[in-house]
C-alpha cells in the first residue's frame, strides 16, 4: 500500500512541476517578473515562486487569479501536456 501512495506522490509531484514550468513560460513570455504577476494577481510573490517551482499545489481560485493576472483565458493555464494514465 506504501508503493502504490508513493506513486501517486511522485506522479502528483511531476504534474505540479510541469504546471509550474508552463507558469514560468507564460509569464515570461509577457515579460513579468514573479514580483509584477503577483501584484497583478493580488498574491504573494512567494505563493507564485512556490507555484512554479512545483514546491505547492495551488488552489482553483489562485488558479483563477493567476489566469486573471496573466491576462489569458483559464484553459490556457492548464494548456499544457503531461501523461494521465488511461489515456492516448
Amino acid at each position: 500500500m506504501h508503493h502504490i501512495a508513493f506513486v501517486k506522490h511522485e506522479a502528483n509531484k511531476a504534474f505540479l512541476q510541469a504546471f509550474g514550468k508552463h507558469l514560468r513560460k507564460l509569464r515570461e513570455e509577457r515579460e513579468l517578473s514573479i514580483r509584477q504577476l503577483a501584484a497583478q494577481c493580488d498574491l504573494e510573490h512567494s505563493q507564485i515562486y512556490r507555484i512554479e517551482t512545483g514546491e505547492i499545489n495551488t488552489t482553483i481560485s489562485m488558479a483563477q487569479k493567476i489566469a486573471e493576472g496573466l491576462e489569458i483565458p483559464h484553459q490556457e493555464l492548464f494548456n499544457f501536456r503531461f501523461p494521465v494514465k488511461g489515456t492516448k
